[in-house]
């Protein structure tokens, strides 16, 4: 902090020598002045680092001058005061100033305000470091000993934990270090998947996660009660993401739960969203309403019949609820959704599917400007919270804040950052995902693959006797033979789903509900 430059106004500045020099013996310059007409032409001339201002001077009132120092300068400014009158403190706040101070002062209070001030940077990155070195053993360890799903979402919260306190860091060096100890998580996450997945689906079940095609009949049926549920979907919504948002929200609303579950392979809308509408696993709904459903293969849409399928799940499990489904595709839909908040008040249930952040992971691939904009997982985070503070969904949020509802948020699955590629081949009709494939006689490359032979063990549907899964872990996608580098240049960074890993497999569940008067 050595020659920082301080700038002290106030009237009874003879009262201030010990003060001032022992600033001036750790290295600071301090310039006075005994009123505000003074400082502000001290400052017109020169520059400070910090200003420290006394509230009750003659002449120019310490607020007048702050007002006054505010029209030329963005130095930080520490009032100093002998009232605590609150009308005082107010004004200063409003105003903007960087610390309050109430007389008398010691010199390590000026000293602690300074390091507050203009050295919080250095002092943040040296504990976010410190504590992260901390961390980092035993993050490695739980990644070694995780044994079942719960230990691995505790492991994701704890790297998406430090992910967003090094957002806040310039430091590419300890970024570089997590995203390998993420990169390693995801290897064992993948691991754990491919030796457990089937067996959580066998006759002889071995404990298994909360899944998909559970989500309604364990967790949104059994919280509808005599005031209306909105039920909130945003497709591609990551834990991460919801992370970065919860501070907006606990501002509004009580959050009742705060937890997740795991997306059904394959983690795509086709598979995932149509499991927690329907309350099935893929192969139950072709079986049972082969009308609804679409094969990888087939055109048209893969996710059509979500209200049907929702109404069909309702018979099962004899629910009569009065209900409205909204699938938002744009920002005139939001707005148009944000001004029926009245009707809909009237119904038990209101479903809601929110599709921007889909858009925003698809658009990385398909548009130059956005895979700039979100060249890393920061960019990308921050690009999901500058939408959703400009959103209708948020706007949404805000006038159900005063209501007397339940809230949930969730999403379908996930999506990854994909960086590597893994070949592989097909016939023609093998499905067109980039983090898995079905089809019949697949050829590929074995590491970083979940090869399912039976799709049946693991219910989902097959259009041939011969027909196959595969998923990619990590941060690989399937990427066929011919015209390879092309193939591979441009999927490359970009966001996909549909395969395994942390951030496409465990998925944000929170309910919340509105604060007391």
């Amino acid at each position: 902090m050595e020659n920082f430059k301080i700038l002290w106004i106030d009237d009874e500045v003879d009262l201030l020598k010990p003060h001032i020099l022992f600033l001036e013996e750790r290295g600071f310059f301090v310039s006075s002045e005994t009123n505000g007409s003074d400082a502000i032409n001290n400052l017109k001339k020169n520059n400070f680092d910090i200003i420290f201002l006394d509230e009750n001077m003659p002449g120019l009132s310490g607020i007048e001058t702050l007002s006054e120092i505010k029209k030329i300068t963005k130095t930080p400014v520490v009032m100093i005061t002998k009232s605590e009158e609150e009308s005082i403190m107010e004004d200063a706040i409003g105003s903007k100033i960087a610390d309050y101070l109430i007389k008398p002062v010691n010199p390590h209070q000026i000293l602690s305000s300074i390091k507050r001030n203009l050295d919080v940077d250095r002092l943040i990155h040296n504990k976010v470091q410190t504590d992260y070195r901390k961390d980092y053993t035993i993050i490695t360890d739980a990644i070694h000993q995780a044994s079942c799903f719960d230990n691995w979402v505790n492991v994701y919260k704890d790297i998406i934990n430090w992910e967003l306190d090094l957002d806040t860091l310039n430091d590419d060096s300890i970024k570089e270090v997590l995203l390998m100890q993420k990169k390693e998580a995801n290897k064992s996450f993948f691991k754990y998947i491919k030796d457990e997945y089937i067996s959580w689906f066998s006759e002889n079940i071995h404990e298994s996660p909360l899944f998909s095609n559970e989500l309604f009949s364990k967790k949104v049926f059994p919280v509808i009660s005599q005031k209306p549920l909105f039920f909130v979907l945003i497709d591609n919504f990551r834990l991460d993401q919801w992370v970065l948002i919860k501070p907006f929200l606990e501002q509004l609303f009580v959050i009742l739960e705060d937890s997740t579950y795991c997306s059904i392979l394959p983690t795509s809308t086709q598979y995932a969203r149509n499991a927690i509408f329907s309350g099935l696993m893929p192969s139950e709904i072709k079986q049972n309403f082969p009308d609804f459903w679409v094969e990888d293969f087939q055109s048209g849409g893969k996710n059509l019949y979500e209200d049907k399928l929702f109404n069909e799940l309702l018979i099962r499990e004899n629910k009569s609820y009065k209900k409205s489904y909204n699938k938002i595709l744009n920002l005139e839909s939001g707005k148009k959704l944000v001004d029926k908040i009245g009707d809909l008040m009237n119904n038990d249930l209101n479903i809601i599917i929110y599709n921007f952040v889909d858009f925003l992971s698809h658009a990385k691939t398909d548009i130059k400007m956005i895979k700039e904009l979100a060249g890393d997982e920061k960019s990308y985070r921050d690009l999901t919270l500058t939408w959703f503070k400009n959103s209708p969904l948020f706007d949404l949020f805000k006038e159900l804040s005063s209501k007397n509802i339940d809230l949930i948020i969730t999403t379908d699955h996930g999506t990854i950052n994909v960086e590597n590629a893994s070949r592989i081949v097909g016939e023609k009709d093998i499905s067109t995902n980039l983090r898995y494939k079905t089809g019949r006689r697949m050829s590929f490359e074995s590491k970083n693959t979940f090869h399912v032979e039976n799709p049946k063990s693991i219910y989902l549907p097959h259009s041939n006797i011969t027909s196959s899964f595969v998923f990619a872990g990590g941060d690989n996608f399937f990427a066929y033979p011919n015209n390879f580098n092309h193939y591979v240049n441009y999927y490359k960074n970009t966001y996909q789903h549909g395969g395994i890993s942390l951030e496409e497999m465990i998925i944000p569940f929170v309910h919340l509900s509105k604060k007391d008067e």
